[in-house]
């Protein structure tokens, strides 16, 4: 079975930069991947993905210095059985709020008797259609699991989900916390700042490796310094947006403002 290299490099405390992928295609995802990121986010909640779609991302990562991350469509039994079928390895679990979700999702993960997940090893691509024989031996220690705080209630229960055994990280989504603050696209108001920080030190005092994304380089920087460990620092439409705003701003002497749409 592959190693998680994600999750070996997170044990061991290690920085890993990740990009964010929106557009769902293989193509940009193979181009992102060659760039040499330690970890792609494969955005399965809010990008248009299917199925047969997320495996061909997937496969369009393989043999590059990039992991996986599946940020996941729900947090349903199903969902999660699928997307390890489909051969991830390190799922992001959005709107996580309790102690109860986290170990009904950690179970989701594992082989019966320590979790929940159907056991269809030697017809999945995740054991290389059954070659990988020790697949159903190894893949309960290699599966990482990372749950997403982005409410009041997921901070309120984040104590009681660090202690939850078979979460091995915490991701912050700031856009939405803030709106759930009450401070909706303000990801920079001081009261969104002050609940990350305090999210961050919580998970740090536990021992838990913490990430977040952000598209500000200098606060991605100041993230790390605190000890964030896996740090998104854009995402691929933002990059392509800006680079084709930039483009088209300077032969076309308007603003993306200006554009008709």
């Amino acid at each position: 079975m592959k190693e998680n290299r994600f999750k070996r490099r997170l044990i061991a405390g290690e920085t890993q930069i990740g990009l964010w992928q929106t557009l769902a295609n293989p193509i940009t995802t193979e181009l992102c991947a060659a760039a040499g990121f330690d970890w792609l986010l494969l955005d399965a909640e809010h990008a248009p993905h299917s199925s047969p779609n997320l495996l061909a991302l997937l496969q369009a990562m393989n043999g590059t210095a990039s992991e996986a991350i599946v940020r996941l469509p729900d947090t349903g039994l199903t969902s999660i059985k699928q997307v390890l079928d489909l051969g991830a390895l390190t799922i992001l679990a959005p709107f996580v709020e309790s102690a109860d979700q986290a170990r009904q999702i950690v179970s989701a993960t594992r082989y019966a008797p320590e979790g929940a997940r159907g056991l269809a090893a030697g017809q999945i691509r995740a054991s290389r259609w059954g070659r990988d024989r020790d697949y159903i031996d190894r893949a309960n220690d290699e599966i990482c699991v990372l749950v997403q705080i982005e409410s009041q209630a997921g901070l309120d229960g984040l104590p009681a989900i660090l202690g939850v055994g078979g979460v091995d990280g915490i991701f912050i989504g700031p856009a939405d916390l803030a709106a759930s603050l009450g401070h909706r696209g303000s990801i920079d108001h001081p009261d969104v700042r002050r609940a990350i920080d305090a999210a961050i030190g919580c998970a740090m005092d536990a021992g838990k490796p913490v990430g977040l994304l952000t598209l500000n380089e200098v606060l991605a920087h100041e993230y790390i310094a605190q000890g964030c460990s896996f740090v998104a620092v854009g995402t691929d439409a933002s990059l392509l947006a800006n680079a084709v705003d930039s483009l088209a701003g300077r032969f076309l002497n308007r603003s993306v403002d200006e554009a008709s749409y």
